[in-house]
């Protein structure tokens, strides 16, 4: 008698029978694939996903997936639909059902209702001769041998399958469409892909009398003192113009105190470091973060095109925003 799997060697197993399903199921794709993308990408209408149980769940995510992709998509359970939510339903819309054995009792109660309003009809089934299938005018193969359960019935591997089914036509979508980097952020602007995406240097930068500024003619004292009461360990220096010229930092100040010489003296434009690296409001923040990484600072001046400056960014704050 075998010694029965660990949970590990259990875990493996399943894993790689779910994969397995999907290699088989890539195998088999053909042409309705293509006709199932031409479908969706000529629609004039909204796409509707609906299914029952496990299956409802999955359109839910591939609802999910198409909408934040560049697609318009909405779940519609089938149960709520034959008591009034099919009125959502409009002619020019296209309707992927989900059911593994293409005999949901639910959906295909409303068949005859989408059918009726003339929209198009996605069917993802391991069934090719059942009711949904019949009705349907894209077929897409999602079946397979056995679910990943032991006795054969908690939808798993095949749930697994629909998902990666939707997964491959929202993706397809989003390259017909040439869907950017940046159309995607405007469907993310809460997470850190959203901030990475849209968030700029002037969204961040500080400003107004949180700037720490002293002109080239400020003594030791002054430029001190102002480096000192703002909380970035750094002064900017302008001309009379208010054009950057120069920086001091606590770093400059310390390497100043232990050379041993007298600077007190001495005006700012004397002890700063000239041309300082700087941004600009309008470049994206998290390109300054690797800026600043880059070369092991933590603070940059932002200038406008005239170099004068006009806020100040550190890099904790970058951190801390989760860029």
């Amino acid at each position: 008698m075998s010694e029965p799997l660990s949970t590990v060697q259990e875990g493996k197993t399943i894993l790689l029978q779910e994969a397995d399903a999907l290699r088989t199921m890539s195998e088999r794709l053909d042409e309705n694939f293509a006709k199932a993308v031409e479908l969706l990408l000529a629609s004039k209408g909204k796409i509707i996903i609906s299914g029952m149980g496990k299956s409802g769940i999955i359109g839910q995510k591939i609802a999910a997936t198409l909408s934040s992709t560049g697609t318009t998509a909405i779940f519609l359970h089938p149960a709520e639909a034959a008591h009034g939510d099919l009125g959502v339903v409009c002619q020019g819309d296209t309707v992927i059902c989900l059911s593994k054995s293409g005999m949901t009792e639910e959906l295909n109660f409303i068949l005859p209702a989408l059918r009726e309003r003339k929209v198009a009809i996605i069917a993802f089934t391991g069934n090719p001769r059942s009711c949904l299938a019949v009705n349907a005018d894209v077929v897409l193969d999602t079946g397979i041998d056995q679910e990943a359960c032991p006795y054969d019935l908690a939808p798993t591997t095949s749930t697994t399958a629909m998902l990666a089914m939707g997964d491959a036509l929202a993706i397809c979508l989003m390259k017909k469409k040439n869907f950017t980097d940046q159309e995607f952020a405007l469907t993310h602007p809460k997470g850190s892909l959203g901030k990475q995406l849209t968030m700029k240097v002037g969204d961040v930068m500080a400003t107004g009398e949180a700037l720490p500024l002293v002109t080239e003619e400020a003594t030791i004292s002054d430029l001190i003192l102002e480096m000192t009461s703002k909380r970035y360990g750094v002064s900017g220096i302008v001309d009379a113009e208010r054009r950057l010229t120069g920086i001091f930092t606590d770093g400059d100040l310390r390497r100043l105190v232990q050379a041993g010489e007298s600077f007190l003296d001495k005006k700012a434009a004397e002890v700063m470091t000239s041309n300082p690296k700087t941004v600009t409001a309008d470049m994206m923040a998290k390109a300054c973060l690797e800026l600043l990484e880059t070369w092991r600072i933590t603070q940059l001046m932002v200038c406008d095109e005239e170099r004068r400056p006009v806020g100040i960014v550190h890099i904790h704050d970058l951190v801390t925003l989760g860029l």
